[in-house]
């Protein structure tokens, strides 16, 4: 078995972007071969680095291209995994399960190709869960932004009932059959072990994530006397109109740069 965040296999991806080269990844994480997309800005600089975690489970919420190219874009060197059973990858998806550690490699795989020491991390939807699991699990972030992101995975279960099928077959239960697993799967319990500083973004109208996971969150963390700034947007919903989506990027993007100055 291979190190974990060693690479077996680099290949030329499309780029929507003249200006970001793409590479699709497969990376080693606890024996399993893991697919992921790295993007670079084609111009000679010094760039730092970002872990892009995606929302969705299973083929839903995919990575999508033109979105870690817009990260790119913005100046930094960017890896987004598609974690365990996705697009070819081994194993299976298991929404925060083991496959958290397909994030936590992930960091290994992007410092080959970033001469830095602290990474950020950006986490959308369930990407917030892998994004604080990360941070819990490793002290080399400098940041970490969650935008519309889960923080509960029981509440999740409860508030999605278009996901209850799905969640109960992967985890294996309700959480009232099987708490324990949903309680394993929530980074509130051990967010006392996170050090880096959090940046929280949430629509107050969103019906996907409800903003609770937010409010939920950033209580954790005030009552622990971490460090967190809320982006709060009154009336917007899960996926914010294009242009306020873009200026939302940018601004996060100078945030995180700010949290290493």
């Amino acid at each position: 078995m291979k190190k974990n965040g060693t690479i077996e296999e680099i290949r030329r991806y499309p780029s929507p972007n003249e200006g970001v080269r793409l590479d699709e990844i497969i990376y080693w994480s606890n024996g399993l071969r893991v697919k992921g997309l790295l993007a670079r800005p084609k111009q000679e600089g010094k760039y730092e680095a970002l872990l892009y975690l995606r929302g969705g489970l299973q083929f839903i919420g995919m990575v999508r291209p033109a979105r870690v190219a817009q990260f790119a874009a913005q100046g930094f060197v960017v890896f987004a995994p598609y974690y365990r059973g996705n697009r070819g990858g081994e194993g299976r998806d298991e929404f925060a399960g083991d496959d958290r550690y397909d994030a936590v490699y992930a960091i290994d795989v992007l410092k080959l190709f970033n001469d830095t020491e602290k990474v950020h991390i950006f986490g959308f939807s369930r990407g917030g869960l892998m994004a604080l699991w990360t941070a819990i699990l490793r002290d080399d972030i400098a940041s970490l932004v969650t935008w519309a992101g889960v923080s509960d995975a029981t509440d999740t279960y409860w508030q999605r009932v278009d996901m209850r099928r799905g969640l109960k077959r992967i985890i294996g239960g309700t959480p009232n059959k099987v708490p324990e697993r949903y309680n394993k799967r929530t980074p509130l319990y051990e967010i006392t072990k996170l050090q880096a500083p959090v940046l929280i973004i949430h629509g107050t109208e969103d019906k996907h994530v409800l903003p609770t996971h937010a409010y939920k969150l950033e209580q954790h963390l005030r009552d622990n006397n971490q460090t967190v700034e809320t982006w709060y947007s009154e009336g917007l919903k899960h996926h914010y109109p294009p242009q306020l989506n873009r200026q939302t990027v940018q601004q996060l993007c100078e945030w995180m740069r700010q949290q290493l100055l």
